[in-house]
């Protein structure tokens, strides 16, 4: 504790490290049991991002379960959701075709009846306005750089980073100590592959005996389209051109509001070529004659990128630890099968909501609030997921295999099969260049397709350059060393942002000598290059607060 008291602190009865649907849903679970209670608690939630919902991207289908019952009144209270499911399709692409399942075969995870499409960014900013509203303390801006323990190493809140550290780790005229957040609880909701939550995983042994976690990158473009190519409501899921069959991926277009149409692309991160490009993909992918026709005419007004857990119930870590838990997305809770973790991030926070309050108005501090995995292996919420939880170690297999055997399993058997089929790590997976083939991808048109940079500027990102580098190498010769040697430095293109570039240096003696530059202003947070490094070199942790993309309708 020695460095925490030479901080300012706060004392809060719950934290809330995370501004997300998980986190909200705990924040504001928390004020309702206090409410049905006739007592105060204390809650505090801190965001990373400037404001909330600026960081948050996704499709987004929206099962609303979680949400109704977390508050029932949802659309009476003007919560952005407004356009229903009217029509699903899932399209297998060949290069130049494609083949519509029919939907008297299609399995119950690609049904959409009574789901709604729309911006989750903007539903998280109307959760905020909930949570505000009940009471919560909301604090955007700070992002959680340290989780602090006592003597006992039990967890006992979080340190906020430091403002106005520079480059070379010097304060500037402008520093400002971070703040200790201390707290009985601390409820970690920062997202998919969240920095302090795995650093808790380690330091708590919370991946024992589960599965590795497995991860998708999801990249996300917003269009406007002419109102005569409009159809609100449409839902279309794709797989196959032009990823090959052993890749796994798939891809998203979701046409709601006004004149608004969602496009993007999911590659699994378990691929092996380490020539492949999951920007590239997607941009080959909006060229196919069934998706350029909902986006020709049309203007790009957004873009952005995020990793998301995909690896199901059997890559679920243990959910708590003395003095906190993991919820949303920072554990996994997300249905990669159905393509959605919106519901279960909003259940899982409102389950660890009810153990904490539990706890705190029992007058308990620091403990396992071992009530939260309890109410999760009772709720729908694990219903859902054991019934899909083969899907990702099914579509490793390939795609027309993987199909083929998650739809016997999901049609024949309900989802009930007696078999648990298991995950392997992704960053495991990566072939070495030589033994793969290089792949060459068109130039962007500008029109239909784009480069990486005029991408990154929708996205808004800013990042301050003179400050230290958020994108840390745990040993820079690896770098050249190992995975340009051996791998081709494939960083250039799992990153969908141009952070990653290898720069060639000619010395005084006229040799050439390759050197990675790290781009960390053009970091959109996906944290793709933490997770899928071959070597486990790269380490993502929080830039200042605030800093990163700004979404405003992803």
């Amino acid at each position: 504790m020695e460095r925490e008291l030479e901080r300012e602190s706060m004392q809060f009865d719950v934290l809330i490290v995370g501004g997300g649907p998980a986190g909200l849903a705990a924040a504001i679970r928390l004020k309702q049991c206090a409410q049905q209670a006739g007592r105060e608690i204390s809650v505090c939630l801190i965001e990373k991002a400037g404001e909330i919902g600026a960081h948050i991207l996704s499709g987004a289908v929206i099962d609303p379960r979680g949400l109704s019952e977390l508050l029932p009144n949802w659309q009476a209270d003007g919560a952005p959701l407004t356009t229903a499911v009217t029509e699903d399709r899932f399209l297998f692409l060949s290069q130049t075709g494609s083949q519509q399942v029919p939907d008297s075969v299609l399995i119950p995870s690609l049904r959409n009846h009574g789901n709604y499409i729309g911006s989750l960014g903007q539903l998280v900013r109307w959760l905020g306005q909930q949570a505000e509203a009940l009471g919560v303390e909301i604090y955007a801006g700070f992002a959680g750089a340290e989780v602090l323990y006592d003597s006992n190493g039990n967890v006992i809140g979080v340190a906020t980073g430091d403002m106005g550290v520079q480059r070379d780790g010097s304060h500037g005229a402008n520093y400002q100590p971070g703040m200790a957040l201390l707290a009985d609880y601390t409820l970690f909701a920062e997202g998919c592959r969240g920095h302090l939550g795995k650093q808790l995983e380690e330091r708590f042994n919370l991946r024992a005996g589960v599965d590795p976690q497995t991860y998708g990158l999801g990249i996300k473009e917003l269009w406007e389209v002419p109102a005569d190519k409009h159809q609100p409501g449409l839902v279309v899921h794709t797989a196959g051109w032009p990823l090959n069959s052993d890749t796994y991926g798939g891809s998203f277009l979701y046409h709601y509001g006004d004149r608004r149409v969602a496009v993007g692309f999911v590659l699994g991160l378990g691929y092996s070529n380490p020539y492949l490009s999951a920007y590239e993909e997607f941009q080959r992918y909006k060229t196919h004659p069934a998706i350029r026709q909902h986006l020709e005419g049309g203007t790009r007004l957004a873009y952005g990128a995020r990793a998301l857990a995909a690896g199901g119930l059997q890559s679920l870590p243990k959910l708590v630890f003395p003095g906190g838990a993991l919820i949303g997305d920072d554990a996994g809770f997300l249905n990669a099968a159905r393509i959605k973790g919106t519901h279960a991030a909003i259940k899982s926070g409102m389950l660890a909501a009810d153990a904490a309050f539990a706890a705190v108005a029992a007058g308990r501090k620091q403990d396992e609030l071992v009530a939260y995995p309890e109410a999760f292996r009772a709720s729908w919420l694990h219903a859902e997921l054991h019934a899909t939880r083969n899907f990702k170690p099914l579509m490793s297999k390939g795609l027309w295999l993987g199909t083929l055997a998650f739809g016997i399993e999901q049609k024949l058997l309900g989802g009930s099969a007696p078999w648990t089929l298991h995950n392997k790590a992704d960053h495991t997976q990566l072939k070495q260049a030589a033994d793969c083939t290089p792949i060459s991808y068109p130039k962007p048109d500008g029109v239909l397709t784009f480069d990486r940079l005029s991408s990154v500027f929708l996205s808004n990102t800013h990042h301050e350059e003179d400050q230290p580098c958020h994108l840390q190498l745990k040993n820079p010769a690896v770098a050249i060393g190992i995975n340009y040697e051996q791998y081709a430095s494939p960083e250039q293109r799992y990153c969908p942002a141009g952070v990653y570039e290898i720069v060639h240096d000619t010395e005084s003696a006229g040799v050439v000598s390759p050197r990675l530059q790290i781009n960390a202003q053009n970091c959109v947070h996906c944290k793709s290059c933490d997770i899928k490094d071959p070597t486990q070199n790269i380490n993502w942790v929080a830039p200042q607060g605030g800093e990163g993309p700004i979404y405003t309708e992803m």
